[in-house]
């Protein structure tokens, strides 16, 4: 079997090595996409819990840093229509853990929010134009999407099933994402909420790359240069590398956080929906396993973290994490401490710069 890299990835978005930083909205920064940029990898900058502000300071931040490209992402979710009954409910199923840290459960309850990809959005990347513009849950709106890439944006998204891999392509992409169930964080799943649909990185990859003629990038259970050879080989032209790079000093995650991917298990990851009201992978924590990981009593994305707010503004401080998430994927145990580009470089197995 050839093991011949497929350089598609690497002419589209014009980098060297065929890694590319995953956005992991609170987690990432211009910091880590600098570091990865400057290593040769695609640097990304994650926008839906930023200001234009934010990602105008971000990205001059990142053009003073580096001449590579950089991908700004964004979601495409359409925000639920108010449920006050179930965030009632939600609520009181909070309650004791309310009562438990001293949290006034009969204030208001905080509005947990991320932003679509909407019209102001668009505006904004007409104005900073960026080289890669990249979506999780779908794609936006026709003519939105007509307008990222005719700012001269290539466009990536995330596919989760073969049918979610076929629709990017029928609908507009230049690449597409296979994450496998493995991965941290988000699921990108946008055609069916069932989250027995998903599957492994490495069963997903090669039949995306046979269902499409678009390049595909692998995302999940990517930590070293093993799981970027094994990608390449199922026929992926790239890696997407997520938790790894949560172990680098440019993270931006607490020390709960970087306590926990420390010191859990291999296995001690679940998919959960108590944190934002979509299924995404974490390392389990107390609400985790007393609620279950999936509950029907949470709101839908993203408002299920807004009762979880006045519980988090008094645990967080004190380095409790019993009620935050903790995004991580399963190889999380092939985490390294090392600056974000040495990362980078030793995932695409180039020996370190002095």
């Amino acid at each position: 079997m050839s093991t011949r890299q497929d350089r598609r990835i690497l002419d589209l978005l014009s980098i060297e090595l065929p890694i590319l930083q995953a956005p992991m909205a609170g987690a990432s920064g211009s910091a880590m996409a600098i570091a990865v940029g400057n290593a040769g990898g695609l640097g990304a900058l994650p926008c839906a819990m930023l200001t234009a502000e934010q990602v105008r300071g971000e990205i001059e931040a990142f053009r003073a840093a580096c001449r590579g490209p950089l991908n700004l992402n964004f979601f495409c979710h359409q925000p639920p229509p108010p449920d006050p009954e179930r965030d009632a409910r939600w609520k009181q199923a909070l309650k004791p853990y309310y009562e438990e840290v001293g949290a006034d459960f009969e204030a208001p309850t905080p509005v947990s929010n991320r932003a679509p990809f909407d019209e102001q959005s668009c505006q904004l990347v007409e104005e900073l134009r960026p080289e890669v513009v990249s979506f999780h849950f779908g794609l936006p709106a026709p003519e939105l999407l007509r307008r990222v890439k005719a700012a001269g944006a290539k466009v990536l998204s995330s596919a989760t099933t073969v049918e979610e891999a076929r629709w990017l392509e029928q609908h507009g992409c230049d690449a597409i994402i296979a994450m496998g169930y493995e991965a941290g964080g988000h699921r990108g799943m946008f055609l069916d909420s069932d989250i027995n649909s998903q599957i492994g990185t490495f069963a997903l990859v090669p039949q995306v790359v046979d269902a499409v003629q678009l390049p595909v990038i692998a995302a999940g259970g990517v930590g070293d240069h093993r799981g970027l050879v094994a990608a390449l080989a199922l026929g992926a032209s790239a890696v997407q590398v997520g938790t790894a790079y949560l172990f680098c000093p440019e993270a931006n995650v607490s020390p709960a956080h970087r306590r926990a991917l420390d010191s859990a298990s291999a296995n001690d990851t679940a998919l959960t929906n108590l944190f934002t009201g979509r299924p995404a992978r974490g390392i389990n924590n107390r609400l985790m396993r007393e609620l279950g990981p999936m509950s029907a009593l949470a709101p839908r994305f993203p408002l299920a973290g807004g009762a979880l707010m006045p519980l988090r503004a008094i645990t967080d401080p004190q380095g409790n994490a019993d009620f935050s998430n903790l995004w991580s994927g399963q190889a999380l145990r092939l985490g390294r401490h090392m600056p974000a580009g040495e990362l980078t470089r030793a995932i695409a197995g180039r020996p370190t710069k002095s």
